[in-house]
């Protein structure tokens, strides 16, 4: 894992379960996934409930940053693309079972008018930092 810094300063609002800044060291490889859907491998979709949908789509990202050398500690940047903001707390909940809540990374949370398919609530996409091989 690289050493990934991660910060929230007092200068700016106090943060729920994300941090503001991220700075990476030289010396990284970066990592960044698509935006991840709630559909598992076979072309199924989750159940249309936030915290189904939350949640594959999280192990979805955690797959494609594993099929790149990375983990869920490697991620410095985290963006949620949803279709409505009514179900924040569950997102939030689904989210903190799979990142570094004592690290959390920086984040950014959009509501957009409509994905892919109207049956999905939910995109995520990840940036991660490893370090780069000898």
């Amino acid at each position: 894992m690289a050493h990934i810094e991660l910060s929230s300063p007092a200068t700016l609002p106090a943060t729920n379960g994300y941090s503001h800044v991220a700075s990476i060291p030289p010396g990284c490889r970066l990592v960044w996934t698509s935006g991840q859907v709630p559909i598992d491998a076979d072309g199924a979709p989750a159940a249309a409930d936030w915290e189904a949908q939350t949640r594959l789509a999280m192990q979805n990202v955690g797959r494609a940053l594993e099929a790149a050398g990375a983990t869920w500690d490697d991620v410095f940047k985290l963006t949620i693309f949803v279709v409505d903001t009514s179900a924040l707390g569950t997102v939030r909940a689904v989210r903190d079972q799979f990142v570094n809540t004592t690290r959390p990374p920086t984040s950014s949370l959009v509501q957009v008018a409509g994905l892919f398919r109207p049956d999905m609530l939910i995109e995520i996409e990840a940036v991660a930092a490893v370090a780069a091989s000898s």
